[in-house]
């Protein structure tokens, strides 16, 4: 048994050091040969009053592999952000699984900005590969019909749209300090980091900066699909539905797998929701 013990303990002890010798063999870098949808890197000049974004990505996606590429450059008012939006797109069959992001509306404009796992042509996503520093952190800033419906659309997975519940200020605030970060990202580049570089971890930081302590560290936050969870007991959520009516009733991939993929989208994704 001793002899047992000893074995597991060196196994576990070189599984560690392995570990730790593989996240030190790679450093960040934004010099690597992207897919083709993290290739180019948004880059932000931001005001009080206004922000310029060059590469805001407005891919038309057919299939994964068929899409026509399209980067614009775009200014934006402050005074006319009116709306923030938190995106929660779950794939696979454990339910903590999904992607979360933001998106924020200028009117009948909308911004969406997905904090992602930067991956090589050849690489795929894994969350063990993302604990063990294998891939870059990337802000992608794209239109709603592109990196909502990629979600709904393409990889047909089940995507709620939840309107936050903030203040303009509070909005500008988020909205500024979110944007600055991916400017920061395009010259000093970071690792990504499944537990604490991730989509999840940097929207809490992002919280956080503008109200300091407003959420807790949480397993439920670690996993995206539970984070919804947490928004609705912080009062986050512009709704005072019970958690599992507010699921269903702004759950969207089903309207938007219906509407094509061009200028109406995000009106047409909305159009169901109680209040729109």
């Amino acid at each position: 048994m001793r002899r047992f013990l000893l074995l597991a303990f060196a196994a576990v002890t070189l599984a560690v050091l392995s570990l730790v010798a593989l996240r030190l063999t790679r450093s960040a870098s934004n010099d690597r040969a992207w897919t083709e949808s993290q290739r180019i890197a948004p880059r932000v000049t931001a005001s009080d009053e206004r922000v310029d974004i060059r590469n805001l990505r407005d891919f038309t996606w057919r299939s994964e592999t068929d899409f026509d590429i399209r980067y614009e450059d775009r200014t934006y008012d402050l005074s006319e952000l009116d709306s923030a939006w938190y995106v929660v797109s779950r794939f696979g069959s454990v339910p903590g699984l999904a992607h979360a992001f933001l998106s924020f509306g200028f009117g009948d404009e909308y911004v969406a900005v997905s904090v992602e796992a930067r991956k090589e042509a050849t690489e795929s996503y894994s969350p063990i590969r993302g604990l063990l520093g294998q891939y870059e952190l990337i802000y992608v800033i794209g239109t709603e019909r592109d990196l909502i419906g990629l979600r709904t659309n393409v990889w047909r997975e089940a995507v709620t749209l939840y309107p936050i519940r903030a203040g303009r200020e509070t909005l500008q605030r988020t909205f500024l300090d979110i944007v600055g970060r991916a400017e920061k990202l395009a010259v000093e580049p970071e690792l990504y980091d499944t537990l604490l570089n991730s989509c999840s971890s940097n929207i809490v930081r992002h919280v956080n900066t503008i109200s300091p302590g407003q959420i807790r560290a949480d397993l439920r936050t670690v996993l995206p699909g539970y984070s919804d969870r947490v928004a609705h007991e912080l009062g986050m959520i512009d709704s005072d539905l019970p958690l599992e009516r507010l699921r269903e009733t702004f759950r969207i991939d089903a309207v938007a797998q219906r509407s094509p993929l061009d200028e109406r989208f995000s009106r047409a994704i909305r159009q169901h929701l109680p209040g729109r």
